[in-house]
């Protein structure tokens, strides 16, 4: 008895240790929107200037009242935290001053954070905070002679910088990559699996994961691969042999709580070039930014896009070492600043590889799943919609629902052996990993294309309806027959493909419907094209084509409307765009297939599935079941996770003995009675390759 009371005593503590911590991270984050506002208000009423070492930030005009309020409470927030960051108010009526020595800034701000145990991406520039409409004076990139291995590389890498932080440049704004060639070939999620976590005394760097796409269904139709052109003109692919990209650090990144907007779009563009194409903003936009935002997805904000400090390309045959320099005066990163920052993160960086297997131990997992809904108010919610689609009085012909599997385990989870094991059905989707300072990583293996532009091509897709994959030929023929022929999968197909195609402008072809598989489904599809009036009109397609009737319903705003009453979890980043800006180029994949994992966390599993005149509830369930499997097989898996150790005070849900998976899985669904088709299109390595 007194076991069991002691036992309660040490889970009561613990409770009460983990609201202090999350009352203090809550203190914190207020103090964080605090200097934000402060950033946002100063930048776009100031002008800097440098008296000896220091930089003062000082209004261009009288701050009203009003303005004065909002300083003078955010500045004594940020006094109340910290004796180590002052003002100068040199005219307190009139103007606004902020002095820190140039030199010390950023060990000032590491301080400060590892102080209140928290960390941030406020050692590096938020460009929202910047004027979109004034371009950086600089951008270039200088390419170094090629070297044999990364370690190599590290040193080139080294030595540019050196010398590039003792010739600085004259402008006040910029970007410069450096990047150094390797001739031999490492995978780039490798490179990122090599970089060991931070130390508690190092800032906790975001990292970004990022491969391409080989199709099944041909070549990129923007590249007529005969004669290395471009839809026929003389210009050559841009890096048509990248395979994957994979960074850490932000040299600059973009990040607000309010919905993407045209200046934010403009924001990031002002660090992208024609010239530079490899210089590129990667991240990922919310589902619904006008939907309260859950702790777990408040690192992301509505949107959260970077341009890694340190950067790992993945090529054809050979790889490619970068780092990324960005600064901005008017943002209060000047190039030393910026300068130190990137070599702070280079001492985090690990230059020597391994292969996954060598770098965590395998072990065995334990753990409960909680679905929200689970499969008795699954059922209600679709007879809720299949009401109102059947209604006179509503338009809605369409709607997606999905579900969010709450994975408790017993052990941490690396994200990035989860996405290592996603790539070997990495074939026909793109795989990503996207996490920002001090959060959980939000990884994927979609299948689903949101748009490709280059110059003014662009390429979007429709993918809707799903049938499992079978084991023999004739059987998997047999259940595409019946994927191509069903009434109710060639509606929700239509709605999708139709509202794409009248999104896209002067289209080539008439988008046809196929089949597309992939290692575990298969789904309809259909390939759209068009061509934009203007490079500007990039926004409005990423506008116009999110939310698609994919992954939200026809008519969107009946839709959404629909999802927010009946869903009772934040779907974040699942099914918003993710992919990457460039000069003269974009790429945008839908962000389902995914799940947000972390260190003490657990996992996110999100899916959905389309609800039409025809579903049933308990049919849209076992979709939903099938389209999760890639990751709820890993429970079943010996795959590597790190810490492997139940974490004391803080005990586990009810486990379950997840076993090894066997060869075969089955429902109730006739549709599903299939073996696994890791025997059917199973990639080998070289195999999954693909560009972007």
């Amino acid at each position: 008895m007194a076991a069991v009371s002691s036992s309660s005593s040490q889970i009561h503590s613990s409770t009460a240790n983990l609201d202090a911590i999350n009352d203090r991270k809550r203190e914190i984050r207020q103090h964080e929107v605090a200097i934000e506002e402060l950033n946002n208000l100063a930048s776009s009423r100031s002008v800097y200037v440098k008296k000896g070492n220091i930089f003062f930030r000082t209004s261009t005009e009288k701050a009203t009242t009003s303005e004065k309020r909002q300083l003078d409470a955010a500045k004594k927030k940020m006094q109340n935290h910290s004796t180590k960051t002052r003002f100068l108010d040199t005219e307190p009526l009139s103007t606004i001053a902020h002095a820190i020595s140039y030199s010390n800034r950023a060990s000032l701000l590491r301080a400060f954070h590892e102080q209140n145990g928290y960390h941030s991406s406020s050692l590096s520039m938020n460009g929202c905070q910047g004027d979109p409409n004034i371009p950086v004076q600089t951008i270039e990139t200088r390419s170094l002679l090629p070297v044999l291995t990364p370690e190599l590389a590290s040193d080139s890498l080294y030595s540019a910088i050196s010398n590039l932080k003792s010739n600085p440049p004259p402008s006040s704004s910029g970007i410069i990559r450096i990047e150094v060639p390797i001739e031999q070939e490492i995978e780039a999620i490798e490179w990122l699996q090599s970089q060991q976590p931070a130390g508690p005394h190092q800032q906790k760097l975001p990292r970004f994961f990022f491969s391409g796409r080989r199709t099944s269904n041909g070549p990129d139709f923007f590249i007529d691969y005969s004669n290395g052109n471009i839809n026929g003109s003389p210009t050559t692919p841009l890096s048509p042999d990248l395979i994957s990209v994979a960074g850490i650090g932000a040299a600059v990144y973009f990040r607000h709580f309010r919905p993407f907007s045209f200046n934010d779009w403009r924001s990031i563009k002002r660090f992208l070039s024609r010239s530079c194409p490899l210089i590129r903003a990667y991240g990922a936009i919310r589902f619904d930014a006008k939907a309260d935002i859950s702790p777990e997805w408040e690192p992301f904000g509505s949107f959260y896009f970077v341009v890694p400090q340190v950067e790992f390309d993945e090529l054809q045959g050979k790889s490619l070492l970068a780092a990324n320099i960005a600064w901005d005066d008017a943002l209060s990163q000047p190039w030393l600043v910026a300068i130190d920052s990137l070599q702070s993160t280079l001492e985090q960086v690990s230059f020597v590889i391994s292969s996954a297997d060598e770098q965590v131990p395998k072990t065995s997992v334990r753990g409960n799943i909680l679905n929200i809904p689970d499969e008795k108010h699954w059922d209600g919610a679709v007879k809720r919609a299949l009401q109102i689609i059947r209604s006179s009085s509503s338009a809605l012909t369409k709607v997606v629902l999905a579900r969010s599997s709450r994975i408790f385990t017993t052990c941490d989870i690396d994200p990035l052996a989860w996405l290592a094991c996603l790539q070997v059905e990495g074939d026909n989707a793109y795989q990503f990993l996207l996490q920002p300072p001090d959060a959980a990583a939000f990884i994927g293996n979609t299948p689903e294309q949101l748009f490709h532009r280059r110059k003014l091509n662009i390429c979007s897709e429709a993918l809707a309806g799903t049938r499992a994959r079978c084991g023999s030929r004739a059987l998997d023929h047999r259940t595409e027959v019946d994927l191509l022929s069903s009434p109710k999968d060639d509606l929700e197909f239509v709605i999708v493909r139709d509202c794409i195609r009248k999104k896209l402008e002067a289209l080539v072809v008439d988008p046809q419907k196929a089949i597309r598989k992939l290692p575990r489904v298969q789904h309809l599809y259909a390939h759209l094209k068009g061509q934009l009036k203007s490079e500007d009109d990039e926004f409005d397609i990423l506008s116009s084509l999110h939310p698609s009737p994919a992954v939200c319903g026809f008519p969107i705003d009946d839709a959404r409307c629909l999802i927010a009453e009946i869903e009772k979890f934040d779907r974040g980043m699942y099914a918003g765009p993710i992919g990457w800006f460039g000069g003269e180029e974009a790429e945008f994949a839908v962000g389902i297939r995914s799940a947000l994992v972390n260190q003490g966390l657990g996992a996110f599993i999100y899916a959905g599935t389309g609800i039409v005149e025809g579903s049933n509830p308990s049919s849209e369930w076992e979709e939903l079941e099938l389209k999760i499997m890639q990751f709820s097989k890993l429970l079943r898996l010996e795959v590597p996770f790190l810490d492997s150790v139940v974490k004391s005070g803080n005990p586990p849900p009810p486990p379950i003995e997840c076993v090894r998976l066997t060869n075969e899985f089955s429902t109730s669904s006739d549709l599903m009675h299939c073996k696994s088709s890791e025997d059917v299109n199973h990639s080998t390595n070289q195999e999954r390759k693909k560009t972007f």
